[in-house]
């Protein structure tokens, strides 16, 4: 697969322009999400992962989420940037999505300030919108990027972009 970077038009972003190691920054678009038929986050204090050949991941402050739908699990990740992962179950009335949101809580330095902010993989909710525009998830099951209009890619996760 040749890779061909998309040349960002005004006011987008392209994720080949993003660093690695990734940037953290503050986010103050509205964030929402929608689980069956219910909003379980709504934010304007986001932060935002940038890396690069991703999608921004947003996480969201544990006070703008409804916790109580949310059930800690047994599952952990690692990344080589952000250290150990840990997840949720989303439970909303009779529907439930396993391991559907992660977290950090005890993150490496440089990205402390994400301490137990929530990650909540688009693909796997019924609606994520970043001021009202409704996410496309980023392809593939493991990084949960968030693209809208203002971004471009091509974005590493789906079939045959591991190697890049």
């Amino acid at each position: 697969m040749v890779l061909r970077r998309i040349e960002p038009g005004p006011g987008q972003e392209s994720v080949w322009d993003y660093p690695r190691p990734p940037r953290l920054e503050d986010s103050q678009k509205l964030i929402q999400i929608v689980f069956n038929g219910i909003v379980i986050a709504h934010t304007q204090h986001a932060r935002r992962i940038l890396e690069t050949s991703h999608p921004p991941v947003y996480y969201i402050p544990p006070e703008d989420v409804k916790m109580e739908y949310f059930i800690p699990t047994s599952k952990h990740s690692y990344c080589e940037w952000k250290g150990e992962a840990s997840y949720y179950t989303v439970t909303v009335n009779d529907k439930s999505i396993p391991d559907g949101a992660w977290y950090y809580p005890q993150p490496t330095k440089g990205y402390e300030t994400i301490a137990n902010y929530i990650a909540i993989y688009p693909s796997l909710m019924d609606a994520c919108y970043v001021n009202g525009e409704q996410v496309q998830p980023q392809e593939g099951d493991f990084y949960g990027g968030w693209i809208t209009s203002d971004i471009v890619g091509p974005f590493k996760g789906g079939r045959g972009t591991f190697g890049w």
